[in-house]
């Protein structure tokens, strides 16, 4: 099993990877540099391919570096978390979230439906990343992540916490109260996940993010928390 590390330096933190005659996918662009006897390939995208990244901000193409060495991903504000598949769940990230994983991991799209997406300011087609099968998944992250365990319920935040969930979950926005009662709670629509599994939720960004963020405007990704 590859080994991924995410270290922290001068207040940015970055993942390094570790190949021992093994191979590893990334996000496309997120190559730092490498080190060791390490080869760079990436298939050609087909027709399909083409459209939905035409349509949307996740590439279906994904560069792949197999052999033995050291590879360090871009450093960010904001933070990685690495988690481990072990063939029992299925799960579909946020756009952009996705930065790199094993080549044992199965990678995939997933669209959701068209109303949910379309309120949630994500467009009529938003195709969202799914990674499932066995081994080790890194992903893009404003702050600490937490696994929070859905049984039978339903979870409901404000803005973009949740980075991801398991195919138990279904997707939905909803109002935080009734019609008229909802402006004078505050809150906007609600992103609501129901049914039962888990999501990746991260509650706060890292303060030098956050500050930076309030400084310029601009995000890892410009709109994870809007």
């Amino acid at each position: 099993m590859a080994q991924f590390t995410v270290r922290e330096v001068e207040g940015m933190r970055q993942v390094r990877i570790d190949l021992q005659d093994e191979a590893i996918r990334t996000r496309r662009g997120a190559l730092s540099n490498l080190r060791g006897r390490i080869r760079v390939t990436a298939r050609l995208p087909g027709m399909g391919d083409l459209v939905r990244g035409a349509l949307t901000d996740e590439a279906r193409v994904r560069p792949e570096y197999s052999g033995t060495g050291a590879i360090l991903l871009q450093p960010s504000l904001g933070g990685y978390h690495v988690m481990e598949l072990t063939g029992g769940d299925r799960w579909v990230l946020e756009p952009g979230v996705f930065w790199a994983s094993e080549s044992t991991v199965s990678l995939g799209l997933h669209r959701e439906r068209m109303w949910p997406s379309f309120w949630a300011g994500d467009g009529f087609l938003a195709w969202k990343t799914t990674v499932a099968g066995q081994g080790l998944v890194a992903i893009n992250a404003p702050g600490p992540v937490e696994v929070v365990e859905v049984e039978d319920n339903e979870i409901r935040v404000q803005g973009r916490l949740v980075l991801g969930r398991t195919d138990g979950l279904s997707f939905s926005m909803k109002r935080a109260s009734t019609l008229l009662r909802s402006p004078l709670v505050g809150q906007k629509l609600l992103r609501v996940l129901t049914g039962t599994g888990k999501a990746l939720v991260c509650w706060t960004p890292y303060w030098n993010q956050h500050i930076y963020q309030r400084m310029t405007g601009e995000t890892i990704r410009a709109s994870l928390f809007e």
